[in-house]
C-alpha cells in the first residue's frame, strides 16, 4: 500500500464513435488495456477510467466521460494526474476543441501521455500536435461527407437509410441489402389507421391517436399513451405509400423499394383532410355500443338523436334521446333495442330476389368490359402525361442551375417538388389501371355478397360492418319516432336499382312498426 501511495497518480480516458463499437467488447475495452499496460510500464496508479461513447465531431465539454473526467480533476486541485489517451484521434477530432481541451488540461496542471503520440511542449511540437489535429479534423469531415454520399446515392435507388417508421423494420435481402419490411402487428394497426383516417371514420388526429392507444403492442410512453407528434408524424409519412423524400439530401418522391402499406390515393386524401378543421371528436362514452349515432334522427325534428347508458337500480341501460329544445321529443328516451330492432326490419327489405343475381351478373360483366376499355385509354393518356411532367421538370433543373437569386431558386424549387409529386402520382395510376387478372371474379363475389346479405351484417353486430352498411346501403338517415313510427330512408343506388328489377318501389311515406 505504502507503494501505491508514493505512485504518481493517472487516469484513462477511453471514446468509441458508436454503441455498436461499445458493445461488441472491441473498443472500450481494449483501450482500457492497452492504457493500464502504459500505465504500469510508467509505474503510474490508475486512479479512474472515463469512458464515452460520444462521435469524434463536436464539443469535449458536451461528452459525459470527460465532462466526469475534468470534474475529477477539479475536485483534487493539489493532485498532479497523468491522462492517459490510447490514441490522439480519441482526443479530439476538431482543431479548436483539441487545442481547448489542452488548455483546459494545462489549467488544472495535468500532464498527457498518448500511446501513438509524444506530446511536446516547444513550439516545433505545438506546431506538429495541431498540423495532426488538423488532419483528424479533416478525416472526420471527409469520412463524414462519404457516409452522406453514400446514404443520398442509396435513397436515390429507393432505399430508406434512417431510422425505421413504426410499421416497418429492416431485414437483410438478398440483392437489396437493408430492406424495409412490414412489421406485424405494428403494419396493420397503421394501416388501419391511416385508411380510417382517410375515409372519415377517424374524423381528427385525436381519434387517431385514441385507436393506436387501443393496440398493446403500439408504442406508447410510460404513461401508456401514444404521443401527439407519433400520430403527426404517422399521417405524413410517405413512406406507407412506398415513396422516400428526404429534405436534408433534396430527394421528392422517389418510388421506394419497400412495399406499401397504403395507396398513393389514400396517402393523398390523409394530406387533403389534415388541411380541414371543424370535426368534433369521436365521444369517449359511446364507444362501438350505438352502431346507429348519427345516422338516427328524431322523428318530430329530424335531428340526430344522441345516445347515452342510463344507470338503472341494478345496471345501465342504453338509449338514444332527442336533446333538440322545443321539439315534442325533446329529452324522451328511446330504448337502443328497440330503435335497433326496428331499423333491422329496414335492413331486411333490402335482401332481393335470388332470381335476380343472374342479371346482376350480366351487368356487372358489361360494366366491367366498359371498365377495361376506358383503363386502356386512361393509361395512355397517364403515359403522354407523365412525359409530359419530365419535360417540365427538365427545363425546371435547367432554369434552376442557370437562376442566381435565391427567391427565385426556392421558387423553382417549390414547383419542381410538385411535379415530382404529381408523376409519382401518374406512375401509380398507370401501374393500377389495368386490372389484374381474376379482379373480376373477386369483386363479383364481393358485391354480391354484399348484396345478397344485408341482413346477415347488421346481424353479426360488428361495430364496423354495422357502420359500413349505413354509409353503402342509404343515402340519409333513419327517422324514428318515440311512438314506434318510422320513415324508410332513402336506398343507395344499388339496392333502389335491384328493388326497381324486382317490382318493388321505394316507400319514403310513414310506416308503422314491424
Amino acid at each position: 500500500m505504502e507503494g501505491s501511495v508514493n505512485q504518481e497518480q493517472a487516469v484513462i480516458y477511453c471514446r468509441v464513435s458508436s454503441r455498436a463499437q461499445e458493445s461488441d467488447g472491441h473498443g472500450l475495452q481494449s483501450q482500457e488495456t492497452r492504457c493500464r499496460e502504459f500505465a504500469d510500464s510508467k509505474g503510474l496508479n490508475v486512479a479512474a477510467v472515463f469512458p464515452d461513447t460520444i462521435t469524434g465531431g463536436g464539443d469535449f465539454i458536451k461528452r459525459p466521460g470527460m465532462v466526469a473526467l475534468l470534474s475529477f480533476l477539479d475536485a483534487q486541485p493539489d493532485t498532479r494526474f497523468v491522462v492517459i489517451f490510447d490514441d490522439l484521434k480519441r482526443f479530439a477530432r476538431d482543431t479548436r476543441f483539441h487545442l481547448d481541451l489542452r488548455e483546459a488540461f494545462r489549467a488544472r496542471r495535468a500532464t498527457i501521455e498518448c500511446l501513438n503520440f509524444k506530446f511536446d511542449e516547444t513550439p516545433e511540437g505545438e506546431f506538429i500536435e495541431t498540423i495532426m489535429a488538423a488532419q483528424g479534423a479533416l478525416e472526420r469531415k471527409q469520412n463524414g461527407r462519404q457516409v452522406a454520399q453514400k446514404m443520398k446515392a442509396r435513397m436515390q435507388s429507393g432505399y430508406w437509410v434512417h431510422n425505421a417508421p413504426v410499421g416497418y423494420r429492416y431485414k437483410t435481402v438478398k440483392g437489396h441489402g437493408k430492406l424495409l419490411m412490414p412489421d406485424e402487428p405494428h403494419a396493420s394497426a397503421v394501416r388501419e389507421a391511416l385508411e380510417g383516417f382517410a375515409a372519415g371514420r377517424y374524423q381528427t388526429q385525436a381519434e387517431v391517436k385514441r385507436f393506436l392507444e387501443t393496440k398493446p403492442d403500439y408504442p406508447h410512453n410510460i404513461q401508456g399513451q401514444v404521443r401527439d407528434k407519433r400520430v403527426s408524424d404517422l399521417l405524413r409519412q410517405p413512406l406507407y405509400a412506398s415513396y422516400v423524400c428526404s429534405e436534408v439530401y433534396g430527394l421528392s418522391w422517389l418510388k421506394g423499394q419497400h412495399e406499401q402499406l397504403i395507396s398513393m390515393a389514400t396517402f393523398d386524401r390523409v394530406q387533403e383532410r389534415l388541411k380541414t378543421t371543424g370535426y368534433a371528436p369521436e365521444r369517449k362514452n359511446t364507444g362501438e355500443d350505438f352502431a346507429l349515432r348519427g345516422f338516427a334522427t328524431c322523428g318530430d325534428c329530424n335531428a340526430s338523436l344522441r345516445s347515452s347508458w342510463s344507470k338503472g337500480k341494478y345496471k345501465s341501460y342504453p338509449y338514444y334521446a332527442c336533446h333538440t329544445k322545443g321539439c315534442d321529443s325533446y329529452g324522451k328516451s328511446i330504448p337502443r333495442d328497440k330503435l335497433g330492432g326496428a331499423f333491422g326490419e329496414v335492413v331486411k327489405t333490402l335482401e332481393p330476389s335470388p332470381k335476380l343475381f343472374a342479371l346482376t351478373k350480366a351487368m356487372f360483366r358489361q360494366a366491367w368490359d366498359a371498365r377495361l376499355d376506358q383503363a386502356k385509354d386512361a393509361k395512355r393518356s397517364a403515359q403522354r402525361q407523365i412525359v409530359d411532367v419530365e419535360k417540365q421538370i427538365e427545363t425546371l433543373l435547367g432554369r434552376i442551375m442557370s437562376a442566381s437569386n435565391a427567391a427565385v431558386i426556392s421558387s423553382y424549387e417549390g414547383k419542381l417538388n410538385q411535379l415530382e409529386k404529381e408523376k409519382a402520382r401518374m406512375r401509380e395510376n398507370v401501374s393500377k389501371s389495368e386490372p389484374k387478372a381474376g379482379s373480376l371474379e373477386e369483386m363479383i363475389e364481393l358485391s354480391l355478397k354484399f348484396l345478397s346479405s344485408p341482413w346477415k351484417l347488421w346481424e353479426s353486430g360488428d361495430f364496423t360492418l354495422r357502420r359500413t352498411l349505413l354509409r353503402l346501403a342509404f343515402t340519409e338517415g333513419f327517422a324514428y319516432h318515440r311512438n314506434g313510427t318510422h320513415r324508410t330512408p332513402q336506398k343507395a343506388l344499388p339496392f333502389k336499382a335491384l328493388g326497381m328489377f324486382s317490382g318493388g318501389q321505394i316507400v319514403n311515406g310513414a310506416a308503422g312498426e314491424n
